[in-house]
């Protein structure tokens, strides 16, 4: 396969400077958009939106970590061992996280966020209104170990 190459849009300014499990819809935080690439009007109309999709990168993961098989999520030997692509953990082949969050305001180039799951400093690729149309289509499922790591996440 091709390697692809991505350039940021931007970064996360503030929240937790260091990634750490559960209680993320505490967390205030700004996605700044890189002001030699974009102008303001970039923005447009986002502020229009409740929710927001961003897709960055876990920057502080050591890529001798990465995980390309099954492990037990969270190392939680009372869940299942499971594939690195069933599961949401930070340690996978292309360190990528996408997240959703609530936007609170467009100031300039800056995207005032809650409950974004990433920390200070993370690179940024893309930011998406979230549409209730890109939502899953009919009945979702999930096992059990997945609803009881999620239960305090947000």
């Amino acid at each position: 396969m091709q390697a692809i190459t991505l350039e940021p849009v931007g970064s996360v300014v503030g929240g937790r400077a260091e990634p750490f499990d559960d209680g993320w819809d505490a967390e205030v935080a700004v996605i700044r958009i890189d002001g030699t690439r974009f102008e303001p009007e970039a923005l447009a109309g986002l502020e229009d939106f409740s929710h927001l999709e961003v897709v960055y990168r876990f920057h502080l993961v050591d890529p001798g970590s990465i995980t390309t098989s099954a492990r037990h999520p969270r190392g939680n030997t009372d869940w299942p061992k499971v594939g690195i692509f069933a599961q949401r953990g930070k340690n996978r082949p292309n360190l990528l996280g996408v997240s959703r969050c609530r936007l609170l305001a467009v100031d300039g180039l800056d995207i005032h966020v809650r409950g974004l799951d990433a920390v200070d400093g993370s690179p940024v690729l893309d930011v998406k209104p979230y549409m209730a149309e890109f939502g899953p289509q009919g009945e979702t499922v999930q096992p059990e170990w997945a609803t009881e790591l999620m239960r305090a996440y947000y």
